[in-house]
């Protein structure tokens, strides 16, 4: 029968793994968060959209986002827009498209997501 010392050895060390293990997952996300967002700003400056240097500040700064805690006020909206939210109204003969799923798609739908972060945060900025 183990004595009480084993049993608290082995719970330390259990919690050691898990602590190591959850770093390397946590790390393993960031380095891939930080290649999607470095291809992103990449793709950007091809087109002309922002220079390197805003490239390496947007990296730099969605990078800082990710590894900030998040706080329940982060994930849900506790405060009143100060407009309406905006409705498009469709005509009857008007029928809304279904895109087939592409990289493409992904691609393009990733990139209007910055823009509307952007956007957001000029908005938050200029309040």
């Amino acid at each position: 029968m183990p004595g009480f010392g084993d049993i608290v050895q082995k719970a330390f060390y259990l919690g050691v793994g898990l602590a190591s293990y959850a770093g390397e997952k946590a790390g393993g996300k960031l380095a891939e968060l930080r290649s999607q967002v470095q291809k992103l700003a990449d793709e950007m400056v091809a087109r002309g959209e922002m220079n390197t240097e805003e490239a390496r500040r947007f990296v730099e700064d969605m990078m800082k986002q990710a590894q900030q805690p998040q706080t329940p006020a982060d994930t849900a909206e506790t405060t009143t827009p100060s407009e309406p939210r905006r409705i498009e109204i469709l005509e009857e003969d008007e029928a809304p498209t279904v895109k087939e799923t592409s990289t493409e798609n992904v691609d393009d739908l990733r990139d209007q997501v910055l823009k509307l972060q952007e956007e957001l945060k000029r908005l938050q900025r200029d309040q």
